[in-house]
């Protein structure tokens, strides 16, 4: 006899939207509230050792491989599973939202691979929860076709076999979703909401199309973490019934703890496994906040001056597509965020020829793939990769035993010999405001300055505002880096986006919400562990 139903979730302040009954089933928010009533506690737990890790940073200013994990880390017999063949090439992945949209565009795009975002990419309003799932399902039953009715422009989805493979990204541990309560009014985790949904819904369908469900893992800071995520999948395969293995789970090392645990989150998931993922915003923004009172010497220059070739930059990709290679896994390089002009063609010549750059690093440094944020940039990332593959699907073959990264080699933040510069702040004050204004009205995806910000960008913005003014830094021009300094730049930046505007636009928007809430998590003493946290209770929807 099977165990009775546990209480259903309730929906909590949220208004009703088009089709919500195909994804908010009472089957789908049973399985949701199982997740819950068994993983939530270990999630709550979990956070709490980030804090108290967090602490123990800030005592020694060090972090080290964990001597407790050795032995699986000299252990050379363990291998991830094998990779399915959906997942096999993976050379060039787009990422984005979810909306109708963007699904199509992304699906058709002629990359491997489609990063379909609920996390940093997506303001988690209800609306965009909820039916970024319906169009997942409905991308996958092939009935998303839609016109603008805007623009009058149809969007329509190519055969089944051009179409990118999709890797779903659920929010991170730390996130809630307010609108879904358990019985005691206890808020759901994000990262259950979104997982649980999707594999709800979708499992069984994508092993029926020959693919399976695929996931990115965002923000994990410890093989404990990776631990708990495989447990998860083992409960949820077995709930709706597909065999274990059938889940695959990419890993993005983000975070300056998790550089140190590769191979031990790759173990704890080694049945679940597809790869790791090198990003770059976020891990900066963990540098930051773990090493916030390492004083000099961890203070970053302007975040465009930190290329992926900075010696601490390159020494975490480098053991990361040797830890990947090593255990059989792929490794998936950074983003290109450049967005296309349609004006300027001088700008697009000087940006793709970067881009081409770093692509091509990427591919003769043995990674297997790589990350793009525009269609257009597809065609550049393809070649780099083409170029080193040929016919392989992957380089997991090239074991990069050459490389020896020592743990005092991941935090030699200071063998950089850029400063930070007057211009780096008034930037970082300039995209955190009009991100944050975006992410108030809904939108996680937003081009700025020919860039395609996410949530990360507002992170390393408002990091590098708060260390540079808690370290005292003084800029080439002679200015202290102050609170009093900031508050101009902001104002002043306020101002140039009124007179841009005009003052019915700028009105109708929420910028001074977001300068505000900028200044906020720039200049408290106590530095929110997240900026989304604060954020959220803004958001409305």
């Amino acid at each position: 006899m099977s165990a009775p139903a546990p209480s259903p979730l309730a929906i909590v302040d949220a208004e009703p939207l088009p089709r919500q009954e195909a994804v908010l089933t009472d089957a789908a928010l049973a399985f949701v509230a199982e997740l819950h009533r068994r993983f939530t506690p270990r999630r709550d737990e979990l956070l709490a050792r980030r804090a108290e890790r967090r602490a123990e940073i800030a005592r020694t200013s060090t972090l080290d491989f964990l001597p407790e994990t050795a032995a699986i880390r000299e252990d050379d017999s363990w291998k991830v599973a094998p990779s399915p063949a959906a997942l096999d090439d993976r050379r060039v992945e787009i990422t984005g939202p979810t909306d109708r949209k963007m699904t199509i565009n992304a699906l058709n795009s002629g990359a491997k691979i489609w990063l379909a975002d609920f996390e940093d990419a997506s303001a988690p309003t209800w609306e965009n929860v909820v039916l970024g799932q319906l169009n997942l399902t409905d991308a996958y039953e092939r009935r998303i076709d839609f016109t603008d009715e805007s623009t009058g422009k149809s969007y329509k989805l190519k055969p089944n076999e051009e179409l990118a493979t999709v890797v779903m990204r659920p929010r991170g541990w730390h996130l809630d979703e307010r609108h879904l309560k358990d019985e005691s009014g206890r808020a759901v985790p994000g990262a259950l909401v979104d997982f649980g949904l999707y594999f709800f819904h979708n499992a069984q369908r994508l092993l029926d199309l020959g693919k399976g469900p695929y996931f990115y893992l965002p923000k994990t800071e410890s093989h404990l973490e990776a631990r708990l995520w495989n447990d998860v999948f083992v409960f949820a395969q077995d709930y709706v019934g597909i065999p274990q293995g059938t889940v695959r789970a990419t890993v993005l090392i983000e975070t300056i703890t998790a550089a140190y645990e590769m191979e031990e989150i790759l173990y704890e998931l080694r049945d679940h496994a597809s790869g790791l993922n090198a990003g770059r915003w976020d891990y900066l923004f963990s540098i930051v906040k773990n090493f916030r009172d390492g004083g000099a010497k961890f203070v970053l220059p302007d975040r465009n001056a930190v290329t992926m070739t900075a010696p601490f930059m390159r020494a975490y990709t480098e053991l990361l597509v040797r830890t990947c290679h090593k255990r059989g896994a792929h490794a998936i390089g950074g983003m290109a965020a450049f967005i296309p002009s349609r004006r300027d063609e001088e700008v697009n010549k000087v940006a793709f020829e970067k881009v081409k750059a770093d692509k091509d690093r990427e591919a003769n440094d043995g990674f297997d793939g790589s990350w793009v944020a525009h269609p257009d940039l597809v065609p550049i990332a393809m070649a780099s990769f083409d170029a080193v593959l040929g016919d392989r699907p992957n380089q997991k073959d090239r074991l990069r035993e050459d490389v020896d990264v020592k743990a005092a080699d991941l935090i030699a933040i200071d063998s950089l010999d850029a400063k930070p510069t007057y211009a780096g702040l008034v930037n970082a004050v300039q995209v955190g405001i009009r991100y944050i204004e975006a992410w108030l009205r809904g939108l996680g995806a937003v081009a700025i300055f020919n860039l395609m910000e996410d949530a990360a960008t507002a992170e390393i913005s408002r990091s590098q505002i708060w260390q540079w003014i808690n370290a005292g830094v003084v800029f080439e021009n002679g200015e202290r880096a102050t609170p009093e300094l900031a508050r101009k730049v902001a104002a002043e930046e306020l101002a140039a986006i009124r007179a841009e505007l005009g003052e019915e636009t700028f009105a109708a928007g929420k910028w001074q919400q977001a300068h505000d809430l900028l200044l906020k998590v720039a200049l408290d003493e106590d530095y929110a562990d997240f900026l989304t946290l604060p954020a959220y209770e803004q958001l409305t929807g």
